[in-house]
This record gives C-alpha cells, sequence and structure tokens, in this order.
C-alpha cells in the first residue's frame, strides 16, 4: 500500500508482540544434535569401511584373528602373524598356515617375494585384501600388507594319548616307557616352544598344557619349537591336577621339578618307568596342589648363587638325563 501518495514506499509495520506459534516451533529451535561419527554418516569412507568390517565379521563367525578381544564361547580364534619379517621368518619354520592375505597394490621387495614364493610352493592360498580388511585381522597392528592366517591347533586328549602311548609300548611298538611333559602355570610361549623341542630331542611322547592359566600353541611356539611341534603331540588338560591323577592310576609315575626336591636329578630311580616330568612357572613353581599329587619332587643340582633355572631349560635337562639312564 503507498504512502503519502509517494510511489514505492510501503507502510511500516506497527510495534507490539506479534501473534505466535503455539509451541509449533518448538523442535526447529532445539538444532539438530551432536554431529554423529564419521562411521555412522552413511556417505562417509568410515561408514563403509565400518560395514565391510562387520560383513567380514560376519563371514567368520565374528571372530577378530588378533587374539586381543576374547572369541565367542565354544569357538576358537585364529591366530595371524603379521610383519614382513615375521610372516616370512614363520614360513622359512614351516609354521601351519591357513592363507596369506597381501595387501592390494602392495610395496614389493625381497620379503614379500620370498613369502609369496614359499607360500606358492606349499600351496597356500595368496589372497589379495584391501587395507581396512588387514587392520581388522590384525587389530590394527602394523601388518605392513603382509599377514600370514593360522588355524587353530588340535590339541590331542591327554588321556587318550596316555592309553595308545602305554599300549604301544606294552605291544613292542616303541622301545621306551612312555614320557611326558606337563606344564602348570608356564604363559610365555617361547618356553612352551623350547620344551616341545627338548621333548622332540630326546624322545618324549607328549607335552600337557592345562586349559586354563596356561600358554597353548601359538605361532611363537611353532616358531620356538623349530617345527618340533609336528612330530609331539601336546595335549590339553581341563583339569590338570585331575589329568595327573588318571596317570597315576594308569602306572605313570608323576615327577615334579622343584629346587627342594626329595631327590636329586643323578639319583633318579624312575627313569626307566612310565613317567610325567611336571614344571611349574619360574617366579612360582609348582603349585600347592600339582605338588601334593607328585609321587616325587626332583630338583636339579645348581650353583647356590643361581636361584632357579629356565623352565624349559631345566625340562631340557630332566629330560636328557632320562634319556641317559634310559639308553645306558
Amino acid at each position: 500500500m503507498a504512502n503519502n501518495g509517494r510511489p514505492g514506499a510501503m507502510r511500516k509495520a506497527k510495534k507490539g508482540p506479534s501473534q505466535g506459534t503455539g509451541g509449533l516451533g518448538r523442535k526447529a529451535l532445539e538444532g539438530k544434535g551432536p554431529t554423529p561419527k564419521a562411521e555412522d554418516r552413511p556417505y562417509h569412507k568410515a561408514y563403509k569401511n565400518k560395514q565391510l568390517s562387520e560383513r567380514s565379521a560376519a563371514k567368520h563367525g565374528g571372530q577378530r584373528g588378533g587374539g586381543r578381544n576374547a572369541p565367542a564361547r565354544g569357538k576358537v580364534a585364529e591366530e595371524v602373524v603379521t610383519g614382513r619379517n615375521s610372516v616370512v621368518e614363520a614360513l622359512r619354520a614351516g609354521i601351519p598356515a591357513k592363507a596369506l592375505h597381501v595387501a592390494v597394490r602392495i610395496d614389493m621387495d625381497d620379503r614379500v617375494r620370498e613369502s609369496l614364493k614359499m607360500a606358492t610352493e606349499r600351496g597356500l592360498p595368496v589372497m589379495e585384501t584391501h587395507k581396512p580388511e588387514l587392520d581388522r585381522m590384525t587389530n590394527e597392528a602394523v601388518h605392513q600388507g603382509l599377514v600370514l592366517q593360522i588355524p587353530p591347533y588340535e590339541y590331542a586328549d591327554p588321556t587318550d594319548l596316555a592309553e595308545e602311548t602305554l599300549a604301544a609300548w606294552k605291544k613292542g611298538h616303541i622301545r621306551n616307557a612312555p614320557l611326558f611333559v606337563a606344564l602348570d602355570g608356564i604363559t610365555d610361549p617361547r618356553n612352551l616352544g623350547a620344551i616341545i623341542r627338548s621333548a622332540s630331542a630326546f624322545s618324549a611322547h607328549g607335552v600337557i598344557v592345562p586349559e586354563r592359566r596356561s600358554v597353548g600353541v601359538t605361532a611363537a611356539a611353532w616358531k620356538t619349537s623349530a617345527g618340533a611341534a609336528v612330530r609331539v603331540p601336546v595335549a590339553r588338560a581341563s583339569n590338570l591336577n585331575n589329568t595327573l591323577k588318571t596317570f597315576k592310576k594308569m602306572g605313570i609315575f608323576v615327577l615334579g621339578l622343584d629346587g627342594d626336591g626329595d631327590v636329586s636329578l643323578p639319583n633318579l630311580a624312575l627313569a626307566k618307568e612310565p613317567v610325567c616330568i611336571v614344571v611349574g612357572s619360574e617366579g612360582k613353581g609348582l603349585s600347592r596342589l600339582v605338588r601334593e599329587n607328585c609321587d616325587q619332587i626332583v630338583s636339579i643340582p645348581i650353583d647356590s648363587a643361581m636361584e632357579s633355572l629356565n623352565a624349559s631349560m631345566a625340562v631340557g635337562i630332566t629330560l636328557y638325563e632320562v634319556s641317559r639312564q634310559r639308553s645306558a
């Protein structure tokens, strides 16, 4: 509407309270809230990577290969070896493997070429894998574009292993009496690997590890055993004390290694009998219940200035003495 006849002039609105919305505009004033995470935004790259990881995890039963997260109950997580040096060394050591994952457009060097060559010679699947998937498999560990997938170790049953070995000995299929090594509270895979290696060197028939609070046959144990884990079966006991009691009922003598032993190793009279040598951790030694289930506690004479021996070294010395007496 024109004002005072002047063209283009508009009448100003009167000052005063204006009509409200009755609360209908309140929601618009609240805003949209905090910005969503990148992985929750459908058009962001992180969202696509998350979807890829979730689909891959679902395909593999929800397992993570790195071993940092606890696996689902009743399932055994697969392990992975990561990094170019570690992968090529694992392949050289003959560690059983399921597949070799190589990053798409990886920068080739001698380690990658050798890994590919050994994997091909062994008939291992070589899979080109995108970096997000390699990151997921390794739980963000440094993998340098190379990941070796290790299948879960298939443990023997300790009772079945003992029964089969005793039967073979009684039938004359094996020359020496059954000889086993049991681990009590040892958590270092390198110790397990070294013990398996000694067991193989001195003709032991198996190694027993507890199901809980103990090391298992990991890639590190495989590597330290230098391939001996292929020759010496490892059995997993749900309860080590019950297994030792069962062994004793079968006629297998249980000998614990400890510095405060009742018998000194050179005076061991049971070497030619079926025996199971039990070794504890370097710090705590044998647990109370395991010690009570031993027929004898054997000590290794050492210099008084030395407090104790490494578990794998103690087992190696004991196995040597048993082997020496058996061949005498």
